[in-house]
């Protein structure tokens, strides 16, 4: 792990391998080890940086909400201090949120783009509060709620039988997260923009992937997506949910590398 001072923040990432890049982001409340698997598949042949969001693992917290559009401003801002100028964009759930925010501000800084189990839509009134309702019990109560109440939307029902390790790894990573950097995070993706028209701006390759039992961010959210950008490829993972680079990440990073294949 290294970490760099960008935006006045200290942000923590990996940098592992050589090669064309490819920047992953994760989600929410999750650090950069929710990429190991990809990060172990890709790295022969590309350099894979995964950073800590601001608020999330090594990174530091802020005492703001934590924007999509900044965090997209860190990672522009870790590229420029590690002399990228363009890579290939993926996130998952919120990271994917934070891929559309970096898009519409640094489209010509993108050779491609990866949206796992994400959505373009900003939050509807009710989900606000939601958002809201958790952050306020993340900072009096700890991430135990949140924890307890997301693991079941995570995993498929098979998954959660047949792979203990990867769910107990899921909800160590919630657990560990600091309960502020999660309330900045909630409040920062319940004021997201709506990146609903940025989709038929999108110009570069673009591979879109979701678990098919995912209930946050269902398969329809990826359908309408790969409807409106041009040329994109679509993904269904079978007997996964929310976090479907963990759950069959052999199958995804299958999937992954054959879109990177594609774009040397």
């Amino acid at each position: 792990m290294a970490k760099m001072l960008v935006n006045n923040i200290q942000i923590a990432f990996d940098d592992t391998g050589s090669g064309s890049p490819v920047i992953l982001l994760h989600g929410f409340p999750f650090n950069r080890t929710l990429w190991n698997e990809q990060v172990t598949a890709l790295s022969d042949a590309h350099r894979v940086i995964t950073p800590d969001l601001r608020g999330f693992g090594a990174s530091d917290v802020t005492d703001s909400p934590a924007n999509m559009a900044d965090m997209a401003q860190d990672v522009a801002a870790l590229m420029d201090s590690l002399g990228i100028e363009r890579a290939v964009i993926g996130g998952l759930s919120m990271g994917g949120y934070v891929v559309l925010a970096f898009y519409k501000l640094f489209p010509k800084r993108v050779t491609a783009l990866v949206l796992a189990d994400t959505r373009p839509q900003a939050d509807s009134e009710e989900a606000k509060a939601i958002r809201a309702k958790q952050a306020k019990e993340a900072i009096s109560e700890g991430m135990a709620g949140i924890a307890n109440s997301m693991l079941p939307k995570l995993f498929a029902p098979a998954s959660v039988t047949n792979k203990p390790q990867a769910v107990q790894r899921v909800r160590e990573m919630m657990m560990t997260t600091k309960p502020a950097g999660a309330a900045a995070a909630l409040m920062g993706m319940a004021a997201r923009e709506d990146h609903t028209e940025t989709l038929v701006q999108i110009s570069v390759p673009t591979l879109i992937l979701v678990g098919r039992e995912d209930p946050i961010t269902p398969l329809s959210d990826s359908e309408n997506m790969h409807q409106q950008i041009a040329g994109s490829e679509l993904v269904v993972i079978d007997n996964a949910s929310h976090v479907s680079n963990v759950e069959q990440a052999d199958e995804f990073n299958s999937h992954l590398e054959s879109f990177l294949n594609k774009l040397n």
